[in-house]
């Protein structure tokens, strides 16, 4: 059993170095035989690994990140549908086009010009959440270790991924002040079907960390943040974010940048008062 479990760690690391590759390349000609060698797989097993850990063919998993990314792009900010097509690895705006047609059924213009049209769950914008006006703040980039869980949000475990993280500072030593928790959503929950949602669930460290099985290592990416302070119960952090961006954005004034948003939880949730919760949201923007 140690042995199949150590085996399975290994190529959840191996995913793990393909799916940020591939996160951070989208818009680049991403090779096959590249991805296989960044694996350290062979080829022949390359598609079946990938395809086992990521619920679907490697090529059908970077092509619906790049028509998710394009529609995220569409929708939160003014970049021409042209160079958007560039970001996310088309040459023509026609074979963005295309594509998104055969997902959405509609075209990215058609898409970013009717705000009310709905690609999946419709947005709870609550005003009456009256939320603050957020901190912006210039971020230094951080160095976390974290699990990539894939799932619907209410379905993860978070509290298991973090023990095993916490197990992992204390064995490798890593401990110091001012350690936090942070998740990072990739994706639009408007966008992606509930059981392909990707969420890093980390540790912010201060020492130099090794991946090591399922616990990968990578960077925060920095940079300048509007910050918002929620206290209530996670469950409404859905409406939170549709608030956000449906109701504070649009008057902000502001871009989105093309990076992911986290969550930082300043405390510990309690079941018995979920409304105590306390979350700071960090949206990017520019």
């Amino acid at each position: 059993m140690q042995n199949k479990l150590t085996t399975r760690e290994e190529y959840l690391r191996r995913i793990n170095i393909v799916t940020e590759y591939i996160n951070n390349h989208l818009d680049e000609k991403l090779d096959l035989s590249k991805l296989a060698d960044l694996s350290n797989l062979s080829q022949f097993h390359f598609h079946r690994i990938t395809k086992a850990f990521l619920g679907e063919p490697i090529g059908a998993y970077i092509t619906r990140m790049r028509v998710e990314t394009a529609a995220r792009l569409l929708r939160y900010t003014d970049i021409p549908v042209q160079d958007v097509a560039f970001k996310v690895g088309y040459e023509m705006p026609s074979s963005l086009s295309k594509i998104f047609n055969q997902y959405y059924g509609i075209s990215p213009i058609e898409f970013r010009n009717d705000k009310n049209f709905i690609i999946m769950k419709p947005a709870l914008i609550n005003p009456a959440l009256n939320l603050k006006a957020p901190k912006i703040l210039d971020l230094e980039d951080q160095s976390l270790i974290y699990i990539r869980h894939t799932g619907d949000y209410s379905s993860l475990d978070f509290a298991g991924a973090w023990t095993k993280l916490w197990g992992y500072v204390k064995s490798q030593k890593l401990f110091t002040a001012g350690i936090q928790h942070v998740c990072i959503y990739h994706d639009d929950p408007k966008v992606t079907e509930p059981d392909k949602l990707r969420t890093d669930i980390c540790l912010v460290i201060h020492k130099q960390a090794k991946a090591e099985g399922e616990i990968g290592v990578k960077i925060l990416q920095g940079g300048k943040f509007a910050v918002f302070h929620y206290q209530g119960a996670y469950a409404n952090l859905g409406s939170v974010y549709d608030t956000i961006f449906g109701y504070w954005l649009p008057e902000s004034g502001m871009q989105l940048r093309d990076v992911a948003c986290y969550e930082k939880y300043l405390n510990h949730p309690d079941p018995e008062a979920p409304e105590k919760s306390k979350t700071e949201i960090y949206i990017p923007v520019q």
